[in-house]
């Protein structure tokens, strides 16, 4: 569509005053023009514009300004989205509250790139007239100066705005009648406010005193960085065998691991993450549970980086050669999957780059390297990078490494511990990279300080993990999950992990297999991309004394899962895993993270939320999932809930009844607002309902 402004507008109000007014006094009193129409208040907006607004291909979010003028004249409001192309595509805003001049669109990109959007208001002279006119003629004032007054507008709208023959001819009769005087006056106003007319200007408006406010940057990338199930895996443990008679190991190799992708491509997910895969360093190389004793044959950690073999940019020769490694990445294509490499910035003192670049790591008063710390942890096979004392040299090796893996097929890479490495630095990378790779991936790592996750997110990390495994309750729960869902939702994605390598929280330790039934249904239904980390399947619970972690932490030795040797429900969650990637990839409302909604339970221990909408054309507006949760994993929940219908969409209101299908057992009922609900602890007696929820008539 074509719009013709009747008034030259600058494309910023930063730019001189499009009118020929000097407005240069303001800015000694640090004001910018306000411009002739008022738009304040714009949102979703980023550090002020600074760092673009997110979103993903199809993803809906919601456009706001407050716009306002003097007087009684109508005034209207436009969202102005610029595509990669520097095409304009406008979007008209409604107003949601008169009194306080609150106007929203619902907007969405439709392929990737850096987009930006606007809003401008204008003054509305068609919807002045629809008013005055009305109210006059029908009081029977002023009746031939308003009937008169409404006909050159719509001669203005003519002449002024390009639109299609069909639309002007809508235009010029109703012209022709407003100026008719053998016709009554009620049906000449008639006339000029009829649904055709009102439907031409609302789709070319006549707009006045246009007014802009700044451009925002908006970044649109693939679905995968807000939409995916992750499955994590220590290439090494994959094909590893224990020999019983002597205890010795042999270890998985890329080649090995290859013949787990078809599993975990079954369960649905669609990306295997993998722990780092370089040379691992001999000088102080941890044993078993992080002990500082370490056995002859122990492996050590995968994230002590770097040996004689060589650093970031190399392949431990356990695992395999490049061409094992390019196999690897072969077959998980071929299943569907994306590889996602843990990139640790970090080296163990055997790393080439502690002989050749010294400059890269802190130097104590003692002349010694200083080892990283997270007190009280100790990590004493582990120098920490440091990007101060040369960091042109650090950023550009860092970005020769990165594109390493880019070259070997890998696009998607999960950060080991960004916050401790400066801001700026990754806001530098994530872009470098981004100008040849914009499909790229950063999951950051960042369990920290909110103020750091958020800025991480904001230069540039698509994906971040959260404090989900820490928050437990469905009061925690539902705070949590609406700051993501709305504050915070421009700019950072969260993933949901119920555990990790480095996580085993007490619920996760003393639920035993409820918990990781309810933790990995909620992370999964949720927000649109959650994590599994191997062996969740076999409700992996026992923890290392004293620590928030697994015993036997697979950083420091092999394991043995045994795919396929354990009893489905008992120990063994894999149908588990595989239900819920199916219910999320057949319910598109589930793909979306600003869509949900919170309900009531009478019972504290019991979450229910539901998702609906949030994507434009892929069925997510005629998709509910309710979810209702107990989260006591050791007793039973009765419970009645209080549901917010309309918010369940498909034209459903308060008192409307709708039919619920149980996506877990396959029951369906018919409920209210009100319904009563009863959920176990087990696999069996059923701790989560997922519900796809329709109106009766269906």
């Amino acid at each position: 569509m074509t719009e013709h402004s009747t008034t030259p507008v600058a494309p910023d109000q930063s730019e001189a005053d499009p009118r020929g007014v000097d407005t240069s006094a303001l800015r000694l009193f640090g004001q910018r023009p306000l411009g002739r129409i008022p738009v304040l208040d714009v949102q979703p907006i980023v550090d002020g514009g600074d760092r673009p607004t997110k979103s993903v291909v199809d993803e809906q979010f919601v456009v706001g300004a407050t716009v306002f003028r003097e007087g009684h004249d109508a005034v209207n409001a436009t969202v102005v989205l610029v595509d990669p192309d520097d095409v304009e595509h406008h979007v008209p805003m409604s107003q949601t509250n008169p009194g306080l001049g609150q106007w929203r669109a619902l907007v969405h990109a439709d392929r990737e790139g850096l987009w930006s959007f606007r809003v401008e208001g204008w003054s509305d002279p068609y919807g002045t007239w629809l008013h005055d006119g009305t109210v006059k003629v029908e009081a029977g004032v002023d009746v031939e100066l308003m009937l008169e007054e409404g006909a050159r507008v719509l001669e203005r709208a003519l002449d002024e705005v390009e639109r299609p023959e069909e639309h002007r001819t809508v235009l010029e009769e109703a012209i022709s009648r407003l100026r008719s005087s053998s016709l009554p006056a009620h049906e000449r106003l008639q006339a000029g406010t009829a649904s055709p007319v009102r439907q031409v200007l609302a789709a070319a408006p006549l707009r006045d005193y246009v007014t802009p406010s700044r451009t925002y940057p908006w970044w649109v990338e693939r679905k995968l960085a807000l939409t995916g199930a992750w499955y994590e895996i220590f290439p090494r443990s994959e094909g590893a065998t224990r020999d019983p008679e002597t205890g010795l190991w042999t270890t998985g190799t890329f080649r090995t691991a290859a013949e787990r992708l078809p599993g975990i491509a079954a369960m649905g997910f669609d990306v295997v993450y993998l722990t780092p895969i370089h040379p691992i360093g001999e000088t102080n190389r941890k044993g078993k549970n992080n002990t500082l004793t370490t056995e002859e044959h122990d492996p050590g950690s995968p994230y002590a980086i770097g040996a004689a073999e060589g650093g970031h940019d190399a392949l431990h020769p356990d695992l395999g050669d490049w061409e094992d490694f390019d196999a690897f990445v072969a077959r998980a294509e071929q299943e569907g999957l994306q590889v996602a490499l843990d990139i640790a910035l970090q080296a163990s003192p055997d790393h080439p780059w502690a002989s050749e670049h010294p400059e890269f790591f802190t130097t104590r008063a003692d002349g010694t390297i200083a080892y990283a710390e997270n007190p009280p942890k100790k990590y004493q096979d582990i120098y920490p990078l440091n990007f101060d004392n040369d960091p042109a040299t650090v950023y550009a090796e860092v970005r020769r490494v990165v594109q390493v893996w880019i070259d070997h097929g890998v696009t998607i890479f999960r950060v080991d511990n960004p916050h401790t490495k400066p801001v700026e630095f990754w806001q530098w990378l994530i872009a470098d990279v981004a100008v040849d790779h914009p499909e790229v991936i950063w999951l950051s790592e960042a369990f920290t300080k909110p103020m750091m996750m958020r800025t991480l997110a904001k230069v540039g990390f698509q994906q971040s993990y959260t404090y989900y495994a820490w928050r437990n309750t469905a009061a925690e729960l539902r705070e949590y999950v609406t700051e993501l869902a709305t504050e915070t939702a421009p700019y950072m994605r969260p993933s949901f992990w119920p555990t990790t390598h480095d996580i085993l929280t007490p619920y996760m330790q003393q639920g035993g297999i409820t918990a990781h039934l309810v933790r990995s249904a909620l992370a999964a239904t949720l927000v649109p991309t959650y994590g599994i980390y191997a062996g969740y399947e076999h409700v992996e619970h026992v923890n290392r004394p004293g620590a928030e972690e697994h015993i036997d932490n697979e950083k420091y030795e092999y394991k043995d899962r045994r795919w396929g040797q354990h009893v489905p429900g008992r120990d063994d969650l894999t149908g588990w895993l595989t239900l819920l990637n199916r219910i999320r990839r057949e319910h598109p409302s589930l793909h979306w993270l600003r869509n949900v909604t919170f309900h009531d339970a009478e019972d504290e221990n019991v979450l229910v939320f539901s998702k609906h909408g949030g994507g434009a054309g892929d069925g997510s507006h005629q998709d509910t999932v309710l979810v209702v949760a107990n989260l006591d994993a050791h007793q039973v929940r009765s419970t009645r809930l209080h549901l917010t219908v309309p918010a369940l969409g498909q034209g459903l209101g308060w008192s409307d009844g709708f039919a619920v299908h149980d996506l877990v057992t396959g029951a369906r009922w018919a409920w209210d607002r009100n319904p009563f609900v009863r959920l176990g602890p087990g696999y069996g007696h059923e701790p989560v309902h997922i519900l796809h929820v329709t109106p009766h008539t269906r």
